[in-house]
């Protein structure tokens, strides 16, 4: 404990963010208001629709499963040659030296870049179904919502200054995730209580169906992973291997309950007509569906700044330390100039190609295959390779083959899903 405490120290002079600060179960609450953040409401459409019942059940929990274990690789290696590794770029550097640093760089933020537009473009829609719901007008498009959305964002990141000040906020994620996710479940079920045999079908050609497919592939492990565990686990308490487990436990177990519930029982009610936004097809009281998409609205704004933390400590290191607290003039108005052109950023890409289930198919490609399976794996079998025999070995080279793989076709697939959809719609679409 003593070494850790002092790996902790020396981790803490190197970044402006407070480490080694939160419990294991704070740290399950972060990680379980990722994976129930609003995206749920789309994994019915994007998933289930593009896999059926069989292939996206199993799909699921097999994605849980292998989810589960590579970040508990991940998470083993955040102690690795004497050194708390607090950032994913420093323990891949580590290891493999300065250009694996810089590329796992790139790819770690064009993945939080990417779930972070895709977080404004949800906030976006739930504010329009808000509006759609008491005017039929057509005057408030979507990418006015996005703006909005994107704005808000960026007033709740001045006030937030680090990843650690969530706390309180974590339980109003909590509470407004199950605000949406019960809405979500109890209108769905009523709903198809009452319809009529629905078409599970695949949708589409056969050709379609193979690129549809392979996005929702990237979609299953999308769903489960945040490109950012070491950042995750750098806040949390000694001993951080074992409570970081904990807290991975915790995210598997309980905190995918939720997602499994809105996901299945959203298919069932309405099959291959589900959309990629489940409150655009439940029915019910207009005060339900508005206090449903607003919370979805407010647990998006809390969800994006857990996933724009990591670009928030490193411009906060590099260039924003002054003296004074977090709340000083100069920390303030730092935060607001660069998090606020960051998020304007954010925005304006939300706003441009608002296809949301696209945004996910291509960032399980990019970057989530990569750094989750096919990097971690790989770090393991460098870090522990003269403690595995060769069945081992070849278990750790056959995943990092076989993730590589699925991320190259699942990347054709999302960029194609794009072409189709820029060409289908237009930029700055009113969807």
């Amino acid at each position: 404990m003593a070494v850790e405490e002092g790996l902790s120290i020396e981790a803490a002079e190197e970044t402006a963010h407070q480490i080694s600060h939160d419990p294991w179960y704070q740290v399950g609450f972060v990680l379980t208001t990722g994976i129930n953040s609003a995206y749920v409401l789309g994994y019915s459409g994007s998933i289930m629709v593009s896999l059926g019942w069989v292939a996206g059940a199993v799909g699921l929990v097999l994605a849980a499963a292998i989810s589960l274990y590579a970040n508990c690789l991940l998470a083993r290696l955040h102690e690795v040659g004497g050194k708390r590794h607090i950032r994913y770029r420093d323990l891949a550097g580590h290891i493999y030296g300065r250009k694996i640093y810089a590329l796992t760089w790139a790819l770690q933020y064009i993945n939080l870049f990417m779930i972070n537009t895709g977080y404004i473009i949800l906030a976006g829609q739930a504010l329009k179904a808000v509006y759609v719901l008491y005017s039929n007008d057509g005057d408030l498009k979507l990418p006015y919502c996005i703006i909005i959305a994107g704005t808000v964002c960026a007033l709740f990141a001045f006030g937030i200054p680090h990843l650690s000040a969530l706390r309180v906020w974590l339980g109003f994620s909590t509470l407004f995730s199950f605000i949406y996710i019960i809405t979500a479940v109890v209108l769905s079920a009523r709903d198809g209580i009452k319809s009529p045999p629905r078409d599970y079908n695949i949708p589409g050609s056969k050709g379609t169906k193979i690129f549809t497919t392979i996005g929702a592939c990237a979609n299953l492990v999308f769903a489960y992973n945040t490109g950012m565990l070491p950042e995750i686990q750098a806040t949390v308490k000694p001993p951080v291997i074992k409570n970081m487990e904990k807290a991975l436990w915790f995210q598997f177990t309980i905190g995918g309950l939720p997602l499994y519930a809105v996901t299945f029982m959203g298919y069932w009610a309405y099959g291959s007509s589900t959309s990629s936004y489940l409150l655009n097809n439940v029915t019910g009281p207009v005060w339900v569906k508005t206090a449903a998409n607003i919370a979805a609205f407010l647990q998006t704004v809390i969800a994006l700044h857990i996933f724009a933390s990591p670009m928030y400590e490193y411009l906060d290191t590099r260039y924003g330390r002054g003296k004074g607290g977090a709340f000083s003039f100069h920390n303030l108005s730092f935060r607001v100039f660069v998090r606020g052109g960051y998020l304007t950023v954010n925005t304006f890409v939300a706003a441009l190609l608002p296809f949301l289930g696209d945004f996910m198919s291509l960032t399980g490609a990019l970057s989530t295959f990569p750094l989750t399976f096919v990097l971690a794996n790989h770090m393991y079998l460098m870090v522990k390779k003269n403690k595995m025999s060769s069945l081992q070995k070849a278990w750790h080279w056959l995943n990092v083959c076989g993730f590589s793989l699925l991320a190259a076709a699942a990347a054709i697939a999302a960029v194609r899903l794009i072409v189709v959809d820029s060409r289908t719609y237009h930029l700055f679409a009113d969807l």
